[in-house]
């Protein structure tokens, strides 16, 4: 795959202006080019259409290792589809070797929009994802959860769905002994988005770990739920003459 004329139409949008602005938003150390995400969405449109898979494949591939932003969530959507056909398995071996790059949100979502559309195509990809709940990184972990979103928003779930989210939220629970921004903050945008599908497993799940969410993570996750009590329930205190037995007179 020739990457250079992929690369220049990319160059031919660059915007220096916004270069220092995108650096201080996205706080990485990595080129940017300045190029607007609609930008790179037009781009993406067209390159889909006049390429096979297997060249769109490799042109990911090749714009993912540049290491420039607007390179990696082009190479994102270049193989965010519902169908890749004849054979989507490349391209989601593919999406998992970009996760232990993850490093920040952005580009970390775009790829994550990828891995949805394989993991829907095959739910037995979740065997993959629960791996990366037991990385050492924070966002290799974040990825676990966003890249299973779709898992929120079944109105009439399947059985099947139904032990997924079971298996997903089972993970978001595992991760909150640690007590991370970055995690308590993709724990609250599964359980916001499960909340507008299924509240009552949402505010449960709340509940059950109200001791290790975070205050704003629980308002963040509750935040479609109003009559939610944000505030744990303080007992009624006993009193000595709430103990006492009733008398027999």
């Amino acid at each position: 795959m020739n990457l250079a004329p992929y690369m220049a139409q990319l160059n031919e949008l660059a915007d220096p202006a916004a270069v220092e602005k995108m650096q201080a938003y996205h706080k990485v150390d990595r080129p940017y080019l300045g190029v607007a995400n609609p930008q790179i969405n037009d781009l993406t449109k067209g390159w889909r259409a006049e390429l096979s898979l297997t060249d769109r494949i490799a042109l990911a591939d090749a714009l993912w290792q540049t290491d420039i932003f607007e390179a990696r969530v082009a190479a994102a959507k270049l193989l965010t589809q519902a169908r890749l056909r004849p054979d989507d398995e490349p391209a989601w071996q593919l999406i998992q070797s970009w996760v232990p790059d993850f490093d920040s949100w952005a580009i970390a979502d775009h790829a994550c929009m990828a891995a949805q559309k394989r993991l829907m195509a095959d739910p037995q990809r979740l065997d993959v994802v629960e791996t990366w709940t037991q990385s050492g990184e924070l966002w290799s972990k974040r990825a676990a959860l966003v890249a299973t979103l779709p898992w929120t928003k079944q109105n009439n779930p399947k059985p099947e769905e139904l032990d997924a989210r079971e298996r997903i939220l089972g993970w978001a629970a595992g991760y909150l002994p640690v007590k991370n921004g970055i995690l308590q903050k993709a724990i609250a945008w599964w359980v916001r988005d499960l909340s507008r599908h299924d509240p009552v497993r949402a505010a449960a799940f709340i509940e059950d770990n109200r001791a290790t969410l975070k205050p704003y993570a629980i308002k963040e996750a509750a935040r479609h739920m109003p009559d939610f009590p944000l505030d744990a329930p303080v007992a009624a205190d006993v009193t000595a003459e709430d103990e006492a037995p009733a008398s027999d007179s």
